[in-house]
Order: C-alpha cells, then sequence, then structure tokens
C-alpha cells in the first residue's frame, strides 16, 4: 500500500459545487478508484445530510461527530471512523441543530475532535472534503482557512444554475486566495455540453478535467447503495472515475490557478449555447408580449 505518513505530499481536496449536483456521489467513486489503485484513502463528509460515504458502507449510515458530541458521548475512534470499500476510511461530521449553529465552526470542532483521538487522518494518501455547496455558508471556508486543505476541485454540469453556483464559488475561493485545480462535469446530456463547461473552465482560467457521462448504471448502483467501482467495475462510467482519480492523484501546484470568475452577461450567453431552440423560444416571448 502506498502511504505518504508524515510526508507534506498528502493530498487533501475539496470537492465544491451546488447542493444536488452529485458530489457525494464523485467523491465515493473516486475514492473507491483510488482505494483500488492502492491508494489510502478517507472520505470527511461535511455536508449536513450525512450521506457522502453512504455507497462505500452498502447503503449503511454512520454516526455523525456532532451527534454523538451532542448526545454527550466521549468518543472513541471506533465510534466515528468507519472502514468501507476496500478500506476507505469514512467519516460523517454531520451539520449544527436546525435554526442554530454554524456549519462552518461544526466542521472544525468535528475535525479537531476526529485528530484528538485518532492518528487515522496522518496515514492517508488521500483525504476527501465533501462540503456543502452553499458559499455564503461558514462550512465553505473552514476547510480552507484551517489549512485543512490543499487542492479544491468545483463539479457542475453544463445547466445555468451550477454553473452559475460554480463561478460564484470561483469568486468565493478568489477571496480567500485559494487556488482551484481543475473543473469536472458531471453530464445531465444538455446540448452542447462539454463544450460550454471546457469554455467555462477555460474563460476562469483553469480547465476541464474529466467529463462523467450520464449513465443509469450510476443511479442504480446509488439505489442499492454501493459505488459503482464495486458493483459495476467493467462499465465504461468506472473507467472515467479511474481516469478522474489518476489525474487527481497527479495534479501538483503548478497544475492550480486563483479562479477568474465570470461576470454574469458573459455566463448566461455562455449557458444559451446549452439550448439550440433560444432563439426560438425568445422570439415566441416576443411576440406573444407584443400581441
Amino acid at each position: 500500500m502506498k502511504n505518504n505518513k508524515g510526508n507534506d505530499k498528502q493530498k487533501r481536496i475539496a470537492l465544491y459545487g451546488k447542493g444536488g449536483i452529485g458530489k457525494s456521489s464523485t467523491v465515493s467513486n473516486v475514492a473507491a478508484a483510488c482505494a483500488d489503485q492502492g491508494y489510502r484513502v478517507m472520505i470527511i463528509g461535511c455536508d449536513p445530510k450525512s450521506d457522502s460515504s453512504i455507497t462505500l458502507l452498502g447503503g449503511e449510515r454512520i454516526p455523525t461527530i456532532l451527534d454523538l458530541l451532542r448526545d454527550g458521548m466521549d468518543i472513541k475512534e471506533e465510534d466515528v471512523v468507519f472502514e468501507g470499500y476496500h478500506g476507505v476510511k469514512c467519516v460523517e461530521v454531520g451539520g449544527p441543530e436546525p435554526g442554530i449553529g454554524c456549519a462552518g465552526r461544526g466542521i472544525i470542532v468535528s475535525i479537531k475532535q476526529l485528530k484528538r483521538i485518532s492518528d487515522s487522518m496522518d496515514d492517508m494518501d488521500l483525504i476527501i472534503y465533501d462540503v456543502p455547496g452553499d458559499i455564503v455558508c461558514g462550512g465553505f471556508v473552514a476547510p480552507v482557512r484551517k489549512g485543512m486543505v490543499n487542492e479544491s476541485y468545483i463539479l457542475t454540469s453544463g445547466e445555468y444554475m451550477p454553473m452559475y453556483a460554480a463561478n460564484n464559488i470561483c469568486s468565493g475561493l478568489s477571496k480567500i486566495n485559494t487556488k482551484l485545480s481543475g473543473i469536472i462535469c458531471n453530464s445531465r446530456d444538455v446540448t452542447n455540453e462539454k463544450e460550454i463547461v471546457e469554455e467555462f473552465a477555460h474563460e476562469i482560467g483553469s480547465e476541464l478535467l474529466s467529463f462523467i457521462p450520464k449513465e443509469q448504471i450510476v443511479q442504480d448502483c446509488e439505489r442499492e447503495g454501493y459505488s459503482v467501482m464495486e458493483i459495476a467495475p467493467d462499465s465504461e462510467v468506472a473507467q472515467v472515475y479511474r481516469e478522474l482519480a489518476q489525474k487527481i492523484m497527479s495534479r501538483t501546484e503548478s497544475d492550480s490557478v486563483l479562479p477568474d470568475s465570470m461576470d454574469d452577461v458573459q455566463l448566461r450567453e455562455l449557458a444559451r449555447k446549452q439550448s439550440k431552440s433560444v432563439s426560438q423560444c425568445h422570439h415566441k416571448k416576443t411576440v406573444f408580449r407584443t400581441e
């Protein structure tokens, strides 16, 4: 097994993106692909939904650090660190109590607690943080400002709202002086999608690392509670995840850039390329108004 214990080359990455864009699915499949390649991997789910690790654990949810702390439990390593597919270490931070508390503060408290009770983080080659997508939440900046991550990636599709969120995330990363290591497209089968996201990545100064096709097998595996890598390792999309995992593990500091977000007009013009009928729709709307 590969091991970077005590080595500053350990990869600690954060994956950002609009809620519902497929971060947890991407995180779990990339983690599984890296584990298949012999890397020691940990995923830390920072989303209040606490589902980042579920497909690595046969569909089973695990206790979250914040829930156990709220219950007054004297937490031990075995209470919060669970071993999933091919030895991937799985941890769920959980969320603050509804209506009170801060997700960012919760992440910081949880990681401090984890380091206090376990040295498992030191043993990893790769640690992946599945981060809340809302840029205004403290959960967005906490992993970066506390030195928990050294690489950031954004997941999007070619649809307008996911790209709008991705563009905001770029602005946020720039404001906290954090470089971006690449864009990943989780396809929604919109027209010209790959070209649109490639252009978006180019405009912000980055690059499209992977285009993950929309395949039913991904949804089928999730419903069963497993990653694609475990249930359908010979599928085409499994190979896409393997290639993405290899790219992430080979990225260096020189591959990262401080992103330059697009203005709203540019972004909307880019997104319009996803539909060949936009001009027709616009025309019909204009006709309707004049009539």
